[in-house]
């Protein structure tokens, strides 16, 4: 099991920006040392919870990295997660920033909700790519093509000039890369030159940075030029004349300052400092605001929503939040293709959607049992001493995918789509007060609710069975654990003590799935027995069988009637066992 680093001090959706709904109060500069203005509406300070990840780009989870929201910061644990409560940004703009030796700083502009904010910032590594020298016409370039050219002439962050060897770290990004909405800074709105908001589409970006001999940071005192290859998919659309955005790391927005030319198959401008540049055409802006939810009218979470303005190629992709909602900063008196995913990357729902020339909010987008199969994950963490944990997480990873949930007295959820082929997921619990975890448990999807039960955030412990009847206390079975499979089927059993009884579960199936008494039965001290002879509804949900040595992983819930008593009660339990043989 792993052990956690973590301090607390203290994910919505990239259309083209996220917006809220609220009306507005104030225009606003997030930072006091940005020189931009932009004439957008902020709307009013407000505090918000947070929590995300921040990986590389092969998708690891990085740890101890720095993160910033207003005056609040975390660490992220070995799972690259962090929590922040009650930051203080403003209603419609939060700005994250992310940073870790070694790479460059990664950062992040959301709309906020009144719930919990998950957000994902991918780092890029800030590796040497070429090195140059002061006083002399040099160029360093990338294998696609991207190329700076420098005119010798840099100086230090105090102004003061620079002479010696200069490192050069470059990054391209190409509005092709399916990471891009996690890769680009901020989002993609922007001040142009008069100040007004704009909403983006992106050509290309560049982010150069300059270190001397010493380490220490560099810019330009002079002028350098950028070449940044166009997307073949771009081509016919690009204009021969592009405006140049720089981003502005202290406001979080970017900021139009020239312009580059097309060039044969690249574009090329002058710049004078280095930050991120990016070549992209402008549109005015309306808000967009969509709901996705069931047949019920219930919303759906972490619907994978993609957005394409008809004259543009590439889509910004994002997910519904608990409530359901996406809104997003989108080009005015443009009609736009809307797809909807499903967990596994299809599309289930495709529709043409506008022009707006005003702020809309659409109907509710209803996802048919027909379209996707949808279902809530419930459950309980608590410590090795049955009380809930009130400070942690809990992952439930899927296919490609993995959802963070923070928890709440214990408790957590997750609301997500199956996808028909696959219905095998994990879930990892961590307890961030006494620094323990659950270790990875392996689980099968059910509809509309799986129920897992109680997760165990305990280290010491590496297999458990725990089980509730009614409302009553939840029944910890830790210890020396029988659980085997051999001819005459599945056994799994403990001792009682002096204060549980015992626990047997016998069956004839080692394959995963879910099963009823007619393949396994229990028995035990508080129950007697639920089998085959009883009148119950018992479901039996197999996820995971291991060879010796592995896991045995099981829950199993429903309701069963006391044949002494006449009464009927509920039980939900979970099984979490190494096999014997």
């Amino acid at each position: 099991m792993k052990k956690l680093k973590f301090i607390v001090t203290s994910f919505i959706f990239t259309v083209m920006l996220l917006v809220s709904c609220d009306t507005n109060d104030d225009v606003y500069i997030p930072e006091e040392n940005s020189n931009t203005t932009i004439n957008y509406d902020f709307g009013t300070s407000v505090s918000r919870d947070f929590i995300g990840q921040i990986v590389d780009e092969d998708k690891n989870p990085i740890l101890n990295a720095t993160v910033t929201i207003g005056s609040s910061q975390a660490l992220t644990d070995a799972n690259g997660i962090f929590i922040i409560k009650n930051a203080a940004v403003k209603s419609k703009f939060a700005y994250i920033k992310a940073t870790k030796l070694g790479y460059l700083m990664g950062t992040r502009t959301i709309i906020p909700t009144s719930g919990v904010n998950q957000v994902k910032i991918m780092l890029l590594s800030a590796t040497v790519v070429g090195t140059i020298n002061s006083g002399v016409n040099e160029n360093v370039t990338l294998a696609n093509g991207t190329k700076i050219n420098f005119d010798g002439n840099f100086k230090k962050e105090d102004g003061t000039a620079y002479s010696g060897a200069v490192s050069v770290v470059l990054h391209h990004l190409d509005p092709s890369d399916a990471n891009i909405d996690v890769k680009m800074p901020g989002s993609l709105l922007a001040s142009d030159a008069n100040g007004q908001a704009k909403v983006l589409e992106t050509f290309g970006m560049v982010n150069v940075e300059l270190h001397g001999s010493g380490g220490e940071k560099l810019q330009l005192s002079g002028t350098a030029s950028i070449e940044m290859p166009i997307d073949p998919a771009q081509a016919s659309s690009s204009p021969s004349i592009i405006p140049l955005w720089h981003f502005d790391e202290e406001a979080g927005y970017w900021v139009e300052e020239g312009s580059a030319t097309k060039l044969g198959s690249k574009y090329i401008g002058t710049v004078s400092h280095f930050s991120w540049w990016n070549c992209d055409a402008q549109f005015p802006t309306v808000n967009l605001c969509l709901t996705i939810v069931n047949p019920n009218n219930q919303p759906i979470e972490n619907v994978q929503v993609q957005l394409v303005p008809n004259n543009q190629t590439y889509p910004r992709t994002g997910f519904s939040d608990s409530n359901g909602e996406i809104c997003g900063l989108i080009p005015a008196n443009e009609t736009l293709t809307m797809n909807v995913l499903d967990n596994c990357g299809n599309v289930i729902s495709t529709s043409q959607i506008g022009p707006f020339a005003a702020n809309t909010v659409l109907p509710n987008i209803v996802l048919t049992a027909g379209m996707v199969q949808q279902t809530s994950v419930e459950g309980t963490l608590v410590q090795c001493n049955n009380a809930a944990v009130t400070d942690g997480y809990v992952l439930l990873h899927y296919g490609n995918q993995t959802l963070v949930a923070d928890v709440t007295n214990g408790s957590f959820s997750f609301n997500t789509l199956v996808c028909s082929s696959n219905d095998a997921f994990t879930l990892e619990a961590y307890d961030y007060t006494n620094l323990q975890t659950s270790g990875e448990i392996a689980y099968t999807f059910t509809t509309p609710v799986t129920n897992i039960g109680n997760l165990i955030a305990c280290t010491a412990v590496n297999e458990y069975i725990t089980y509730q009847i009614d409302n009553d206390p939840v029944v910890y079975l830790i210890g020396s654990i029988s659980a085997g499979y051999s001819p005459n089927g599945l056994s799994i059993s403990i001792q009682g003590g002096t204060t549980t009884g015992g626990f047997y579960l016998w069956g004839n199936n080692d394959v995963p799935g879910i099963y009823t008494t007619s393949t396994y039965q229990l028995e035990g001290g508080d129950f007697n027995y639920i089998g085959q002879q009883t009148t119950n509804t018992v479901s039996f949900n197999l996820s995971n069988f291991g060879a010796v040595g592995d896991y045995i992983d099981m829950t199993f819930s429903g309701t069963y009637e006391n044949p002494t008593t006449n009464t009927t009660h509920s039980i939900i339990g979970v099984i979490h066992v190494i096999r014997d043989n």
